[in-house]
């Protein structure tokens, strides 16, 4: 349930209200929105509206919310959450793109892939450090000296940082480095790995599992930020399907879908989806247009020696024209595309 609050309830209202919460087994959880104070009540197993609490002074009502996730839903929050982490924007109308390989090979490849998509107007640097792959022989990431080179690319180009954590004792060390940390679509359930990330006070992005349904997805969400970690990004990546042309299938109507049923902000992985260079830029422009607020793709300097997804990945003149297109339609849209300072 959620409690609405007078918008001028003093702070000893707001606390008799968690105060009353937690004594028939609720967690409140204070959300300051820009037209609403709500206190949102979860977790107790007893049911039911506490006695007295609709008359405790500042509340202006009590509502139910009929999602399971409770944090998530917009029923919570009307507005949107906005994500912010160095230059990045993501959410109420703000739309920024992330790029970079899909794995940090060297200190060389690393950087060059780095000015590369600076130049063409990316907020974000993204390359993995940890690389959980299917394979136990294929290539498996740089881990501690990828995190040190993308930490230096980061600050050299002023680009926030966006990196994969996949074990939870990996979260400290990890978030050293990130900007923003990834939870891969492996992980998405990984119980305690999300609890982790949910304590700490830096975005998370969240990237929707394999085969998982919008509701376990935004379910996983609901593990964040129970923790208290309100920062997070939910990524549309691909869901596996009969098809055999693509890696997997982009979910465009999840966009959408998960655009009204939760206040978090959305970006898509269209490289991952197709698993084909040439589709990704026709993916990233019906996401933009389906509602999407951000991009996460991929970008090497020399694909076809990649270690790690070389035919998804985007050559740095590829990207440059896909820039182009999306400022173009981002326009049309009304979105506000939040983009880099041009350099040489």
């Amino acid at each position: 349930m959620i409690v609405v609050m007078n918008l001028d309830a003093g702070e000893n209202e707001i606390k008799a209200v968690i105060d009353k919460l937690d004594e028939h087994g609720y967690c409140g959880h204070l959300i300051r929105g820009v037209a609403r104070l709500v206190v949102a009540a979860v977790g107790s197993e007893l049911g039911g509206v506490p006695p007295g609490l609709e008359v405790l002074p500042g509340v202006e009502k009590v509502v139910r919310i009929m999602q399971p996730f409770k944090l998530v839903s917009r029923e919570v929050r009307p507005e949107d959450t906005v994500v912010r982490a160095g230059p990045l924007r993501l959410g109420d109308g703000f739309f920024s793109v992330m790029a970079g390989p899909c794995a940090v090979e060297s200190r060389e490849q690393l950087n060059e892939a780095a000015w590369a998509v600076r130049r063409a107007g990316a907020v974000g640097l993204r390359g993995g450090a940890f690389k959980p792959r299917t394979s136990p022989y294929a290539f498996q990431g740089l881990e501690k000296l990828g995190l040190e080179y993308l930490a230096q690319a980061g600050k050299e180009t002023g680009l926030a940082v966006i990196t994969e954590v996949v074990d939870p004792s990996n979260v400290e060390m990890v978030a050293a480095v990130a900007d923003v940390l990834q939870v891969g679509a492996r992980n998405m359930q990984n119980f305690p790995l999300l609890r982790e990330v949910g304590k700490l006070r830096r975005p998370v992005l969240l990237k929707r599992g394999l085969s998982a349904t919008v509701e376990e997805w935004l379910m996983a969400a609901e593990y964040i930020l129970s923790e208290g970690n309100e920062q997070v990004i939910l990524c549309e990546r691909g869901i596996r399907t009969f098809e055999t042309y693509t890696r997997n299938t982009l979910d465009i109507s999840a966009v959408a879908l998960a655009k009204r049923l939760s206040h978090l902000p959305v970006v898509v992985d269209p490289s991952h989806a197709a698993g084909q260079w040439r589709l990704v830029s026709p993916l990233s422009l019906a996401a933009l247009a389906a509602g999407a607020d951000g991009l996460l793709i991929e970008v090497h300097p020399d694909p076809a020696r990649a270690l790690c997804d070389g035919p998804q990945s985007l050559t740095p003149l590829h990207f440059t024209e896909l820039m182009e297109e999306l400022t173009a339609l981002a326009a049309a849209l009304g979105k506000q595309f939040v983009r880099g300072e041009r350099v040489q």
